[in-house]
């Protein structure tokens, strides 16, 4: 592995559990030095005892630390008061990923960015990947660091990258025709572009299940066993989900066993908590994600940062785990999402999109709200393969969402690769519209 020496970097994991105890000891005290340099640590701070911060009584007198929180605050106040690191030691600034509200622009030292390398670099040792792979890499390439860090760190590993970006950068269509030139054996992306282009190819005639990408490396988005079962079917490979944020970087990873993230406990600190009494729940049930980073905090001390992510953990280790099983793994009860309210009836849009993926005659969807007359309804699009009927599928669909989610539906069927020319254009695909908002 001849990159490895590239930046240094401690990659293999811990030896035990002990030692990392050990290691977030000190790391711990470290973080919440750092921070009290910020102003807008400080006073929430000042009655912190440094020497007692592995009591979890102590440790949990910090203020969780919320994004709305930094939100409220201007772009001034953010660089003076909250950050710490001086401009002259900053390498890059990083983009949150902004789904709900303002997004926030994180700047990342020099040693920031050595650190985080280990957590995206782990991730292909978690799945098993050798050196000698070429990965066709389909994430953005701008200000938001996923696609740039994971193309480097899959360097460092000795992996050949392609760094194709995602569709606004390099066309679609161009990059099945890059993925059928070079032979990747390697795609890295989010699930949602993954079926994208798994619909584009169906529309261009084309069957990835016979091509050359035999492991694939899925990040940025929940991840559901339907979704990873029709992707996996469509490419004909091996399905690995990532966890990572902004505010921290890669945590996190799938192993051969595809059973949870194993979550580079070196490198973070975790807590799983109660979302209303904010008390620690434990192993098995589910509670809301609060991390803190142990190394990638030069310039932005995040302490206790409150993802949102609703999860559950389990300590016990794998013993075909390998190094991976000094870590614990976390498993994602699900994440906060978005709903609609049609006559009445919530319906959840992570619970719709795991139904319809189910489906497996059905190969891409759209959910609508819509008002017609003043009257609320649920418009469902749907592609179909080939060699399906589509008014039977409709009726059956109609049917399926009606017993499930008690809303009856519209249901059309659309071209095979209108929805691939309408998701062309965005990061993430969006599945589900709501228009009544736009009347």
């Amino acid at each position: 592995m001849c990159a490895q020496t590239l930046y240094d970097l401690p990659l293999q994991p811990p030896k035990s559990r002990d030692v990392i105890k050990k290691l977030q000891s000190v790391r711990k005290r470290v973080a919440v030095e750092r921070a009290k340099q910020s102003a807008f640590w400080k006073p929430r701070l000042s009655a912190i005892r440094l020497d007692k911060l592995d009591d979890p009584k102590e440790w949990r007198k910090i203020p969780l630390l919320t994004k709305d929180e930094l939100r409220k605050l201007s772009d001034e106040q953010f660089y003076s008061d909250f950050c710490v690191a001086p401009r002259t030691e900053i390498c890059e600034y990083w983009r949150s990923g902004g789904v709900t509200g303002r997004p926030l622009f994180y700047p990342r030292t020099f040693a920031d960015i050595r650190y985080a390398m280990i957590g995206f670099a782990r991730t292909f040792q978690a799945a098993g990947i050798k050196d000698g792979n070429v990965a066709h890499l389909s994430l953005p390439l701008g200000i938001h660091p996923a696609g740039q860090l994971w193309a480097r760190a899959g360097q460092i590993m000795g992996v050949g990258m392609n760094w194709a970006g995602a569709g606004a950068t390099i066309p679609s269509k161009q990059q099945l025709a890059l993925i059928h030139m070079l032979k990747p054996t390697m795609w890295m992306g989010m699930p949602s572009y993954a079926l994208h282009l798994a619909n584009l190819a169906e529309a261009e005639g084309l069957k990835l299940a016979d091509g050359s990408v035999q492991t694939m490396l899925c990040t940025a988005e929940p991840l559901s066993d339907a979704k990873r079962t029709k992707i996996a079917r469509r490419w004909g490979a091996e399905v690995f989900d990532t966890f990572g944020m902004t505010e921290v970087s890669m945590i996190g990873a799938e192993g051969a066993r595809h059973e949870g993230f194993h979550v580079w406990t070196d490198l973070v600190f975790i807590e799983v908590i109660h979302p209303e009494t904010h008390e620690p729940v434990g192993p098995g049930q589910s509670g809301v994600l609060v991390v803190t980073p142990l190394f990638t905090n030069h310039a932005t001390p995040f302490l206790r940062w409150y993802t949102g992510d609703i999860v559950f953990y389990q300590e016990e280790m794998l013993a075909d785990a390998g190094p991976l099983s000094v870590f614990p793994r976390i498993f994602h009860a699900h994440r906060t999402a978005g709903f609609f309210k049609v006559k009445g009836v919530n319906i959840n849009h992570a619970e719709f999109e795991d139904f319809m993926f189910k489906l497996r005659k059905v190969n891409d969807f759209k959910a609508e709200a819509v008002a017609t007359g003043g009257v609320d309804a649920f418009k469902v699009s749907i592609e179909v393969p080939r060699d399906v009927n589509g008014e039977d599928i409709v009726k059956q669909v109609a049917v399926l969402v009606k017993r499930q989610f008690e809303v009856e539906p519209e249901v059309a069927v659309l071209p095979i690769g209108t929805l691939a020319a309408e998701f062309e254009t965005s990061v993430k695909a969006p599945r589900f519209v709501d228009r009544r908002e736009q009347t």
